[in-house]
């Protein structure tokens, strides 16, 4: 990878849906204000299409690097990155991603975009804060992992990470599975992890934004079973149509292992270039075999403290009942 993706124009992505109009402002002008000023910002808004152009418009007065391209149909989070996305140019040499309401600071362009000399993907760390200010966590500690473990428990998050251009090629279209554990940042991840690899600085780049609106926030590990049932029979209904036996097994099925075998089966289909790398990653997903390579993997992710137990529980629960269900 040549000089020109760490100097080069870029594309800031940006997923809008009723945003807190302050928190949005903020953001816009973090974006605005950084020491890298090669790029465009596309902003798809998902419904509310004039709305969020008349303040974009009012907020970065006179600057034409910005530019909303959303529409009144809405695609909902996880399509509304896809379409985003979608409206890269070809000439762009890199594309970061961003959430509407965070904070970046001035130098995170600048400080990711070097590491795109030698890795698909790069990412930082985040303070954590309230919409009010208040540090919930001075680091978001996010870690590098092996594809295996990153495979089981992301470690990516989307809004602080910046990539190359030809990982679209891989990227899109996202693929899709009925359960709440499809999720942009794992799959554009996975696919840099597979590729030239996905790699994490500890250098804080930004503040994320922690509060009630988030679709996606800062995961909590601790294991609640109560919660977890609860939880279980509300995606039951909710992607499975009811909350009975035989949908939360396909639930069960999904959460982890389902989502992992969908994006395995994926990147082998877009990716024959990178078999060797999916290797590991296809007998982890397969059904009804290499049930010793599984646990060992699985020990070694939570004995690491690179997956957290109850996620690795629920992947080898998933496993099981695929196994059972013969999927």
């Amino acid at each position: 990878m040549n000089d020109q993706v760490r100097k080069g124009f870029g594309v800031v992505a940006l997923a809008a849906y009723k945003p807190d109009w302050n928190l949005f402002r903020r953001q816009l002008q973090s974006i605005r204000d950084q020491s890298h000023d090669d790029f465009v910002c596309l902003i798809s808004a998902d419904g509310g299409h004039d709305e969020i152009e008349t303040f974009v418009a009012e907020t970065v007065i006179g600057d034409t690097r910005f530019r909303v391209i959303g529409f009144d149909d809405r695609l909902g989070f996880y399509g509304n990155f896809e379409r985003v996305l979608e409206h890269v140019p070809a000439d762009a040499e890199w594309i970061a991603l961003s959430d509407q309401d965070d904070f970046w600071y001035p130098n995170k362009l600048e400080t990711l975009l070097p590491y795109l000399m030698h890795y698909s993907l790069a990412t930082g760390q985040a303070r954590v804060v309230t919409e009010t200010g208040n540090v919930l966590a001075e680091s978001t500690n996010r870690y590098n992992v092996p594809p295996t473990h990153l495979l089981l428990d992301n470690q990516i998050t989307g809004g602080l990470s910046v990539f190359r251009r030809e990982l679209l090629d891989t990227v899109l279209p996202f693929p899709h599975l009925s359960n709440p554990s499809e999720n942009h940042d794992h799959w554009i991840g996975l696919c840099a992890a597979v590729a030239d690899g996905a790699y994490i600085a500890d250098k804080l780049v930004q503040d994320y934004v922690q509060h009630g609106g988030n679709v996606l926030g800062e995961p909590d590990r601790r294991f609640n079973p109560k919660r977890s049932i609860d939880n279980l029979r509300k995606m039951g209904r909710k992607f499975e149509g009811a909350g009975n036996f035989s949908p939360l097994l396909r639930v069960m099925m999904n959460i982890k292992y389902g989502w992992s075998r969908t994006m395995v089966l994926e990147l082998q289909g877009r990716a024959p270039r990178n078999a060797q790398a999916l290797e590991p990653l296809l007998e982890i997903v397969a059904p009804r075999k290499y049930w010793l390579k599984k646990l060992v993997v699985l020990w070694s992710a939570v004995s690491s403290k690179h997956v957290s137990l109850p996620s690795a529980i629920t992947f080898a629960a998933g496993a099981a009942v695929a196994a059972l269900l013969r999927r």
